[in-house]
């Protein structure tokens, strides 16, 4: 696996972002590595293309003991990207379930219903970061 440049700060950025997710709602993994700027060693268009998998990655090395909502982060389709069926599908859901989201019969949310629009301007210019996109 190819790990961004700085993967201990990309880390706790992505994992400092993932708690400003609110209950009932979810992100992407391309909404948050949008709002990760790119650093001096990388080049944007390889920081688009890889960091929406850094920021799996970072949520897959989420330290024991940290509370970090991982399962309101879902793919740019509105599914769980575990294997369908797996402990760790089941349990996303299990969770995102419990937060009132609904499934559609593909087994995807409705972005129009529970995407989360990002933190305030503060706390993104407070951190140095960019406006995230849209989910759609």
């Amino acid at each position: 696996m190819f790990y961004p440049p700085d993967a201990r700060n990309f880390f706790e950025t992505v994992w400092d972002i993932v708690q400003q997710i609110p209950p009932g709602r979810v992100s992407s993994y391309g909404q948050i590595a949008s709002m990760i700027p790119p650093g001096a060693h990388i080049e944007p268009t390889r920081m688009k293309s890889l960091a929406p998998r850094w920021v799996g990655t970072a949520l897959r090395k989420t330290p024991t003991g940290r509370n970090i909502p991982w399962h309101r982060v879902i793919n740019s389709q509105g599914g769980i990207s575990f294997p369908a069926g797996s402990p760790q599908a089941d349990e996303q859901r299990r969770l995102l379930e419990m937060e009132g989201l609904q499934f559609d019969s593909r087994g995807r949310v409705d972005f129009a219903q529970v995407a989360w629009t990002g933190p305030d301007e503060t706390y993104l210019r407070r951190n140095n970061l960019l406006p995230p996109r849209a989910l759609k």
